[in-house]
């Protein structure tokens, strides 16, 4: 075997070992922008009643990336602020916003029945839902999900909820995949919420 021979032969072999390699490794984590927090031991269900009345758990939405975000309709800023950011994420989405359930949880059943949340959330996007449910199902929902909420009563009267702010991202699986922090906007959220679509 000449020279040249042998340097063909080891160049095929290299080849054929570099192709192997490159078969058997693992294809690459998605780099997602948001805080992920795959294989969480939390937010994996919930019974709540969507603001048409239906009874409605994680199952329903089996297919589709879902938000779920828990505020209320009385909130002045983080809660409108994050409703529009989905509605932007929406709207960039384009014909892939089928494939999208946002979900506002309310953690003021009190004020925010299904009335008047199906005045507020659709108002944002007509695919949005709001949910709600007896003090027991929110409490439970929150809990599931690591939320804290209180009730703080205001000097002239009337209530406000402290709440915690921020938004969870399941899967088509309906795994718990990502949580945006409030602020992130709507291009991080966009960006991750096409990860998990592909």
């Amino acid at each position: 075997m000449s020279k040249l021979q042998r340097l063909s032969a080891v160049l095929a072999i290299f080849a054929g070992l570099m192709f192997v390699s490159a078969c058997t490794q693992q294809p690459e984590a998605p780099r997602f922008k948001l805080t992920d927090v795959t294989g969480a031991s939390f937010g994996k269900d919930f019974t709540l009643t969507d603001h048409n009345g239906q009874r409605r758990t994680m199952a329903d939405f089996k297919g589709k990336v879902v938000t779920v975000f828990f505020g209320f309709t009385h909130c002045p800023d983080v809660c409108p602020t994050t409703l529009g950011e989905m509605a932007q994420v929406m709207k960039e989405l384009g014909k892939d916003a089928d494939r999208l359930q946002v979900l506002f949880v309310t953690v003021d059943p009190e004020r925010d029945t299904a009335e008047v949340l199906k005045r507020y959330v659709p108002a944002f996007h007509p695919a949005f839902l709001g949910m709600t449910g007896s003090a027991e199902d929110i409490a439970r929902s929150a809990k599931e999900f690591k939320i804290i909420y209180q009730k703080q009563i205001l000097p002239g009267g009337g209530y406000s909820v402290d709440h915690s702010a921020g938004t969870f991202i399941l899967d088509g699986e309906g795994r718990l995949r990502l949580f945006a922090q409030y602020g992130v906007g709507a291009p991080a959220l966009l960006h991750d919420i096409r990860l998990l679509m592909k």
